[in-house]
């Protein structure tokens, strides 16, 4: 899972462990790239498996998508949408370690469409969006229990296109409160951890 943390402490992150703190693009235009990310406590990429079958669902409306990665932490879901054609994608990430990190990794790439956003998911949220997003990826730390606020944020201030798709991960045995208009489209397990997608159907009444 791609997690974002709680506030870094006062002490300096760690460098990357070479080997250990890496994550591999998996398909399209960087396929085979490695990138490191920060030795942070709780932060891993989403498994090759998983993203995998979720960039399989989503192949059929990745290109030109413009995508937001709510809890970026190594860019494992945002730089791989960008790899496999999406128009742009905004990474939020609250630690500023991995954040800028990740604005290393975007130059690196030459990915002038990607943009790193440090700052709270919740907060950045509540403005108005210059334009709605197609696709999103929810994956917060699970001790959190953001997904519910994080959905009713995104309905509250129209940050989805009339049929958008929501990437989401929990907990297995999760059950979530999310807005009447989110269908589940695809879903599938991998241990305790539940991966679902959702689609938006705009003409339903949102609760």
């Amino acid at each position: 899972m791609s997690k974002s943390v709680a506030p870094p402490s006062t002490k300096s992150p760690a460098p990357a462990r070479k080997g250990s703190n890496q994550l591999r693009i998996i398909g399209g235009l960087w396929r085979g790239r490695k990138l490191n990310f920060p030795d942070v406590e709780g932060l891993r990429p989403t498994g090759d498996r998983i993203r995998e079958t979720l960039f399989n669902w989503l192949a059929p409306d990745i290109q030109g998508a413009h995508c937001l990665d709510l809890f970026a932490g190594s860019g494992a879901l945002g730089l791989e949408a960008l790899s496999r054609g999406a128009e742009s994608s905004v990474l939020l990430e609250k630690h500023a370690a991995a954040a800028q990190q990740l604005n290393a990794n975007l130059q690196l790439l030459q990915a002038g469409h990607g943009r790193v956003e440090q700052v709270d998911s919740l907060h950045w949220l509540k403005q108005h969006p210059p334009q709605p997003f197609d696709i999103v990826f929810i994956d917060p730390p699970f001790a959190l229990e953001l997904w519910e606020p994080i959905a009713a944020a995104l309905e509250a201030q129209a940050w989805l296109s009339d049929e958008a798709l929501i990437y989401l991960e929990a907990p297995r045995d999760a059950q979530l409160l999310l807005p009447a208009n989110w269908r589940l489209h695809r879903d599938k397990q991998a241990g305790q951890v539940s991966f679902r997608l959702y689609h938006r159907h705009p003409t339903e009444d949102n609760n």
